[in-house]
């Protein structure tokens, strides 16, 4: 049986329309048309009232590694509780192990260069982010809009590139099997070179939020 803050192949696959990426590196998962695109344009519209600059963790001095912008969505926002709704069906994850869900805005020449979503155990801001909940295991991503040009999602290891569909979901384990974070999860939000890049994105930890 699978724990409450744990996802699994099994009941991701059991969702038609999920497709497994064929690769022993990493748990990797995709599926089009997840959110409609009425929820999707809420969405888009509740990121372009309330967006601010995004952030890092551990930060390496480059001030153009995370170029775009970030929404915190209102959790009273019927948009918003339309998508906690259908994320905890899809992950199967007990809510109390998910992060707020952000959306994030990409206009042209912003990227998020190659990174995993883990924190660094030696990092400097290791205590900061996951003293209270841990390590961050599933991500789920959601594609908002088609992208005039640019904006793909390539994960390098394994030579797979994602391109942005309205309402398609990604999603993955951020671990290997022992536990550890997986390199093989490093990916590249790719820099939109037409147009602009709505995305959403639902991290979960190990332990409850808060």
């Amino acid at each position: 049986m699978t724990s409450a803050n744990e996802s699994s192949a099994t009941h991701l696959l059991a969702r038609p329309g999920v497709q497994q990426v064929p690769t022993e590196k990493l748990e990797l998962f995709q599926m089009r048309n997840f959110l409609s695109a009425d929820l999707c344009r809420r969405l888009i519209a509740q990121i372009e009232a309330d967006r601010r600059p995004s952030t890092l963790a551990d930060h390496s001095g480059d001030d153009y590694f995370r170029t775009s912008e970030t929404c915190d969505l209102p959790p009273d926002l019927d948009a918003t509780r339309e998508l906690e709704t259908l994320l905890e069906e899809i992950s199967g994850i007990d809510p109390r192990f998910g992060e707020p869900p952000q959306g994030q805005r990409y206009d042209v020449g912003q990227e998020f260069k190659p990174h995993c979503d883990w924190f660094n155990p030696q990092g400097q801001d290791w205590e900061k982010y996951c003293a209270v909940s841990g390590q961050r295991t599933w991500t789920f991503m959601i594609y908002l809009n088609d992208v005039e040009a640019g904006g793909a999602t390539r994960f390098k290891t394994i030579r797979k590139t994602f391109q942005p569909e309205t309402g398609k979901l990604l999603c993955w384990n951020n671990r290997r099997p022992d536990g550890c974070g997986n390199p093989n999860t490093l990916h590249h939000g790719m820099k939109v070179r037409k147009g602009l890049k709505y995305v959403i994105t639902k991290w979960y930890r190990e332990r409850p939020w808060g």
